[in-house]
């Protein structure tokens, strides 16, 4: 499956922002992980078809209701056969 590492930065951590991604993500068909990192922003890899990549990518640039999202990368990268969607 296609895959892609996002980082979304912002008012991302403590906003519940890895469990929304994990709903949206799952709600996509797709398996991965969010997870926080040590700057404030939050890492996701994800794994699944490319439209439900780029569906994923619109909605992290808005994330949920009490994130500010600044801005939003992405990194595609060599397909992965990922399971589950787990949060870090």
């Amino acid at each position: 499956m296609p895959t892609a590492r996002f980082v979304a930065t912002g008012r991302v951590q403590g906003v519940f922002f890895r469990a929304s991604t994990r709903d949206q993500a799952l709600a996509l068909g797709m398996a991965g992980h969010a997870e926080n990192r040590p700057d404030g922003s939050v890492e996701v890899l994800a794994s699944g078809s490319a439209s439900a990549l780029d569906a994923l990518q619109r909605w992290l640039r808005q994330g949920p209701p009490m994130a500010v999202v600044e801005a939003v990368s992405r990194e595609d990268l060599p397909e992965q056969a990922l399971r589950g969607f787990r949060i870090g």
